[in-house]
């Protein structure tokens, strides 16, 4: 679908099914919006990014797994999906040294944007894909599972063996999930997204390129 060579960055940008969709060097675009906004950057694998409200499941455990965010009225939970160069089924030293590398991308990139949202005075955090724990903000009891909320919000399946594995619809299990929250709006964060992408090498590119390569 995408040409190999290229890095697939999709943003899917979901109050309910809102798409952003990144491919081959970021693709991003709202789907509901019909506003595409198209990125490509330096070779790579592809990234999905939606934006969905919690999972019933953190709104009940909140307190017990976001202290910090107890209070919150309303926040929104960014799912960040990156395709890994190998399938994560097994526990190898280039799978664990892969899944590191992935973790590194999106903490870089996910820093990016939480600190540029909370400049603007929004309440924003991420979560580590490690650790389960947020990274600005105090620990829970129990630590933010990335991979049943993304089974919960975008109905992935998972794979059960000795660590849960998500199934991507079309990377398969080549794909490490990582979340951020935010108490920024939908478009707030989109436009976040955009003006941050630059900063890692992304630019603008038509949607035929993502759709041809």
């Amino acid at each position: 679908m995408f040409k190999s060579y290229h890095r697939n960055q999709g943003f899917k940008y979901k109050t309910c099914k809102n798409r952003i969709n990144v491919v081959n060097y970021p693709n991003v675009y709202t789907s509901e919006q019909g506003c595409p906004i198209n990125l490509v950057g330096k070779p790579g694998q592809a990234v999905d990014i939606s934006i969905h409200s919690p999972s019933q499941y953190i709104c009940a455990n909140r307190e017990r797994i976001l202290p910090d965010w107890k209070n919150q009225p309303s926040f929104w939970v960014v799912i960040v999906l990156q395709r890994s160069r190998y399938q994560l089924v097994e526990s190898t030293p280039t799978i664990e040294k892969e899944k590191e590398r992935l973790r590194e991308k999106f903490m870089r990139f996910g820093c990016d944007v939480a600190f540029n949202l909370r400049d603007r005075s929004y309440m924003t955090d991420i979560i580590d894909p490690r650790t389960g724990y947020p990274l600005l903000s105090h620990p829970g009891q129990i630590p933010h599972d990335d991979t049943a909320v993304v089974k919960a919000l975008l109905n992935y399946p998972v794979l059960k063996n000795k660590c849960r594995v998500l199934i991507h619809p079309n990377w398969g299990m080549a794909v490490y999930p990582s979340i951020l929250i935010s108490e920024a709006p939908p478009t707030i964060i989109e436009s976040v997204t955009k003006s941050i992408a630059p900063m890692h090498g992304w630019q603008e590119v038509g949607q035929e390129s993502l759709v041809t390569s």
